[in-house]
């Protein structure tokens, strides 16, 4: 695809202010997100003080709101092919709200089920939509920036959690802390709600729904010059079936504007490329989680309890020192992601996540072994944790909502990247509804191994199925995935044109 090559390509690089604001909106109601996985991990420990519920029943709670997000991201894809990717967004902060008000009532653990179950149905929304808005207005020089950063602000919010839990437990009464820690999400999701709506649309979902005149405006706010605009514009209404010479404001949609015969394409029968794309997203959206981030951060407390931690208030605190980890590792994979590209940050990040979930698994193993406690072994424990959680957000973490945001051609790509993250949270509830019972089953350190094993397949997966797709525009995908490249560390296609 050659297409008007005249314009200037070092400005087309140049970092765009109005689009790093848009995603930054888009990106906030991931904070939400992040809070309620973050916060759930210490308000556990108050809840079954205050409730008396079980260990079932915690890993029950725990877990539902993912169970509800698999719900959930099923149904993003169709709804922002159907009403946009802006309202999605809307949609999906009003339902951050609604459940914080519920489960900030919390009566009792059922009305704390029914709030956290719309609370997991906003997280599926946030999950799908946040990345995909954010892939679809910025260029191929800032995507992978842009696009990860909903992945950074699910980070501050899960380290917000973790000092809510820190300061609301340690100063306010059992039956109104964490009540408090959990219903004060609802403040932030109202702001984001109505912040989104001053936002453009996608310029690519305008384009799908035949508003032309529009998606052009907007194209002109998230580009550097009117050359790049026009180049960007061109491509995109190429990739959607419509004439590029064509000069009408307004065209006919086509039949998968709304996401009509989507599915067909997608599982009935795909294209080898678009099979090959459907197998990278669920790939690395299983392995995210399966490689055992949310048994880390989710139950980080009972982790360092094992090690040998027992003030409650040092459990909060080392934590927390979790929270701060992801978010600087989040931060420092903000700026690599486009220089060292997607694939070789995958295949570092498991390589250190491999050694981290190694020795926690020793460590944990040699403290339960032990009938008094072995300091090396709890500061090790602590440690290799640390580590983990690092090498995961340098990589993994958020590479996959980059790549499955990027990958699927414009038709599929909302309700690709929602079969992506439907599988990423079913295996998320599954990691956290079981880990309790894994544990026990096979020692807190054998289920470290295991995660270790887990994340030794996935790095031979990345390796094998993953090309590079940094520095190639979202209409150059289809071509790089339709046959496999000699050097997957470099995308197949390589016209230096294409970097809009």
């Amino acid at each position: 695809m050659t297409i008007d090559q005249g314009y200037n390509e070092d400005q087309a690089n140049t970092f765009n202010k109005y689009a790093f604001c848009c995603a930054i909106v888009a990106s906030m109601v991931s904070i939400v997100s992040g809070y309620d996985t973050g916060v759930m991990s210490g308000a556990l420990i108050f809840i079954k003080e205050d409730l008396g519920i079980s260990d079932e029943q915690q890993e029950i709670i725990a877990g539902i709101l993912n169970v509800c997000a698999l719900v959930g991201s099923l149904t993003a894809g169709r709804t922002s092919d159907y009403i946009g990717r802006r309202y999605t967004i809307f949609l999906a902060s009003m339902l951050f709200m609604v459940g914080a008000v519920l489960m900030g009532y919390g009566p009792n653990y059922a009305v704390l089920m029914v709030g956290r179950c719309i609370c997991g149905l906003g997280v599926g929304f946030a999950l799908m939509i946040g990345p995909v808005y954010s892939a679809e207005i910025s260029s191929a020089a800032s995507r992978g920036f842009l696009s990860s950063l909903p992945e950074v602000c699910i980070g501050l919010g899960i380290l917000l959690g973790y000092i809510s839990n820190y300061i609301l437990g340690r100063h306010l009464s059992l039956k109104l802390g964490w009540r408090l820690m959990l219903g004060i999400a609802a403040i932030p999701s109202v702001i984001v709600a109505f912040a989104i709506l001053a936002m453009p649309e996608s310029p690519r979902w305008l384009v799908m729904q035949g508003q032309l005149g529009k998606a052009k405006k907007v194209l002109l706010q998230v580009s550097n010059t009117t050359e790049e605009a026009e180049h960007r514009f061109k491509d995109i209404i190429i990739a959607a079936g419509l004439d590029e010479n064509c000069s009408e404001e307004i065209v006919k949609p086509q039949k998968s504007s709304q996401g009509q015969g989507v599915w067909k394409e997608l599982i009935l029968r795909p294209t080898p490329p678009v099979r090959r794309m459907l197998v990278a997203a669920i790939g690395i959206h299983f392995f995210e989680h399966a490689t055992g981030i949310e048994a880390v951060m989710l139950f980080s407390p009972r982790i360092f309890k094992k090690a040998g931690v027992t003030s409650k208030d040092k459990l909060l605190l080392a934590t927390i020192g979790v929270g701060v980890t992801k978010v600087t590792f989040l931060l420092v994979a903000l700026f690599l992601l486009d220089k060292v590209g997607r694939r070789r940050l995958l295949q570092v990040s498991v390589g250190g996540m491999i050694v981290g979930l190694t020795i926690l698994g020793f460590t944990l193993t040699k403290v339960e072994n032990s009938k008094e406690k072995i300091l090396w072994a709890l500061i090790l424990s602590i440690v290799a944790t640390y580590t983990y959680v690092a090498f995961f957000n340098l990589g993994l973490g958020p590479v996959t909502w980059v790549y499955s945001s990027e990958i699927f051609p414009l038709r599929l790509r909302a309700q690709g990247a929602s079969i992506g993250v439907a599988v990423n949270r079913s295996v998320n509830a599954l990691v956290s509804m079981t880990f309790i019972s894994i544990y026990k089953a096979i020692t807190i350190g054998g289920s470290f191994f295991m995660f270790a094993g887990m994340s030794i397949i996935a790095w031979i997966f990345f390796y094998v199925f993953l090309p590079e797709t940094k520095g190639k525009s979202l209409e150059e995908m289809e071509m790089l995935f339709t046959k496999k490249s000699k050097d997957k560390n470099v995308a197949m296609v390589s016209d230096p044109a294409h970097n809009v």
